[in-house]
This record gives structure tokens, C-alpha cells and sequence, in this order.
């Protein structure tokens, strides 16, 4: 029986992040990208679904239901269906800071709620099958290193609350692992807040394979690095031990899934410090064997059986060039990729 789980995702987020002012880049419209991933065809297979940003010029998060059931009609027109969703939690749209136990956290909590109440609605209509909710800490790690231990319980404190909200809505909520996120931004401090939390029934992990990529060379976390500072890229053993420890402490967590490539560059966008540097799935500076690597966060270990803890999985390439992201050949080749992750990794049902 062919394997038809984990049903595969384009992310619509790629038509807005990384765009103007940050580069010479305009947003591209959510209808456009939708067609994108409509388009998309690798031998005979199609993207099932899009993962979405809750904020303009997309999805508002203050969206009425009447717009969102407009929303839902346009993507099912495409024979699509709507997964994970990213609530705005960040100072600039609206939310707050994690790491500040006042206004801050009321900005995030606020975000998190509409987020949660726009994901319950969308499952509502028909057009949103499974999916969480992806946060992170909104707090860069050159603040949160002024106090560690002080910042990673305030940020912890602001998850239990979110978590509240999510169950409230019947809502799983996914912190994205990334370096550019205070507390966030090691493998070893992101297991520590999330077991701060203590809520795994609510909160898990939104692991992304070009940023776990980078918790493994310790950027913005030097002390936590898990590969040698010299290392030689042709050390596939030492890489794979490496990729072994960094997907067994987080894979337990693990309830979102994005597919990805890295060159292991980092650069700096906008706010950000340093963040990921997202490549095509043919890029030939990826450090990942993409098919081999997804199956080290997919199954019970890399020979273990499909863990089966979420329903889709996500391309993510985030601040591609729009000539690129205009070219079918780069949707093709994405999917192509996608299918070959779950050929490897997946299940029939």
C-alpha cells in the first residue's frame, strides 16, 4: 500500500518573511502562494496542505469569521488544507516578550489567544484536519544572557499561561527551536525550558531541520555546541553521533515537523541576531542528506519505527529570493523532496 502519512505541506510564510524593508524582496500574496503549492507536482503526487503566518498582509489575526471562512473556501478550492499556524507573537505585530513578565507577557498571551481561537475556528469549518499552534520566546539571546536562570523561568511562567489559553481551545502549542530565540537558542536550554513548562500534553517542540542544524556548531550558545569547532564536514560519523544526540533529547518533545536544507551559514535579518540561512532541497552546499536526516526525527531512532506524533510535515524556506520562489521547478523539486522523506519515513493508513 502506498504510504500516504505524513501528509505533505508547503509553508505559506516564505511570501512574507524575509521580504521589505528587509530586503529589496515584496511580499508575495497569500492567493499567490496557495497557487504555488497547488501547481506543485512530483511524479503524479501533490502538496496536501499549507501551513500558514496569522498576520498581514496573509491572515489577519484579528480576522473575522466571516474572512475566515473566506479563507477556508479559497484554499479548499485548491484542494488544499490548512496545518500548523503561526501565531504573531513578537513586539512588532502586536504581541510582547516573553521574557518580561508585565506588558510584554500580556502582548504575547493576547496574540497566543487569538492565534488559538483563529486555529479552533479554521478546524471548525472543515478546512483544518490537524496542526498546531507555533510560538516561540520573543526575546533574543543577547537579553536573556544578562540573567539565564532568572529569563528562563519568566519565559516559562509566559509558556504555562499560553498553554492555559491553548488547552482552553483544544489547542497544542510548538515552540520553534531556533538560535535567534532567548532560551530557545541551544539544544540543551530548549529541553530545559520545555520541561520548566511541564506541559507535554500542550506544549512540544517545533523541530526545523535547518535550525536544529545550527544547535549542533553553537551559534549564540558556544558552550553547547555538539559538533568539534573544527569540524570536517566529510566526518559523517562524527556528524551522525552528533545528529543522534541532538534528536534523541528533542525528538520526545517533537509535535511539528519542518523539512529543510542548511548550508551551516547564519546571517542577520531585521531583528534577528542570527538565524538559519534556509537553502533549495538541491542546494549544493546543504550540510543534510534531507531523506536520511528526517528519519533520525521521524522514527523511534533512525532504525526504530514511525513515532506517528503528528500528521504532516512542512517544507520551510524561509527568505528565498522572489525570482525563485516564481520558478515551478522550485516547488517541484521541494515536493519531490517531501515525497522522499515519507517514502522513507512514513506510514499507510
Amino acid at each position: 500500500m502506498p504510504k500516504n502519512f505524513p501528509k505533505l505541506h508547503n509553508a505559506a510564510w516564505p511570501g512574507v518573511v524575509g521580504k521589505e524593508p528587509d530586503t529589496p524582496n515584496s511580499p508575495i500574496s497569500l492567493d499567490t502562494m496557495l497557487d504555488y503549492t497547488a501547481a506543485a507536482e512530483f511524479e503524479g503526487q501533490k502538496f496536501d496542505g499549507v501551513d500558514l503566518f496569522l498576520f498581514d498582509p496573509h491572515v489577519s489575526i484579528d480576522a473575522t469569521p466571516d474572512e475566515l471562512k473566506t479563507l477556508a473556501e479559497k484554499v479548499q478550492s485548491r484542494n488544499l488544507v490548512i496545518g500548523s499556524v503561526v501565531a504573531p507573537v513578537w513586539e512588532p505585530t502586536g504581541g510582547g516578550s516573553a521574557m518580561d513578565p508585565g506588558e510584554g507577557r500580556q502582548g504575547f498571551l493576547a496574540q497566543v489567544k487569538k492565534g488559538c481561537a483563529i486555529a479552533k475556528q479554521l478546524r471548525e469549518l472543515g478546512v483544518r484536519p490537524y496542526g498546531v499552534v507555533r510560538i516561540d520566546s520573543s526575546a533574543g539571546p543577547a537579553d536573556w544572557v544578562a540573567d539565564p536562570e532568572g529569563n528562563q523561568k519568566v519565559i516559562a511562567e509566559t509558556f504555562r499561561q499560553a498553554c492555559d489559553i491553548a488547552a482552553d481551545h483544544g489547542e497544542q502549542l510548538a515552540a520553534e527551536g531556533e538560535i535567534c530565540w532567548g532560551g530557545m537558542q541551544s539544544c540543551r536550554r530548549m529541553v530545559e525550558l520545555l520541561e520548566l513548562v511541564d506541559r507535554p500534553g500542550v506544549l512540544g517542540f517545533q523541530a526545523d531541520m535547518a535550525h536544529t542544524l545550527l544547535y549542533m556548531l553553537g551559534f549564540n550558545a558556544p558552550e553547547d555546541r555538539l559538533l568539534p569547532e573544527d569540524f570536517d564536514w566529510a566526518d559523517t560519523a562524527t556528524f551522525d553521533a552528533a545528529y543522534a544526540k541532538l534528536t534523541d533529547a528533542l525528538r520526545p518533545w517533537t509535535i511539528d515537523f519542518h523539512v529543510a536544507q542548511n548550508d551551516a551559514t547564519v546571517h542577520g535579518t531585521g531583528s534577528h541576531d542570527k538565524t538559519g540561512r534556509h537553502c533549495l532541497a538541491d542546494d549544493p552546499n546543504g550540510k543534510l542528506d534531507i531523506t536520511k536526516q528526517a528519519g533520525y526525527w521521524l522514527r523511534d531512532g533512525i532504525d526504530g519505527e514511525p513515532t506517528k506524533k503528528f500528521q504532516h510535515i512542512c517544507w520551510d524556506g524561509c527568505m528565498f529570493p522572489n525570482e525563485v520562489m516564481e520558478k515551478p521547478s522550485t516547488w517541484n523539486n521541494i515536493l519531490g523532496a517531501m515525497v522522499a522523506v515519507r517514502e522513507a519515513h512514513g506510514w499507510a493508513e
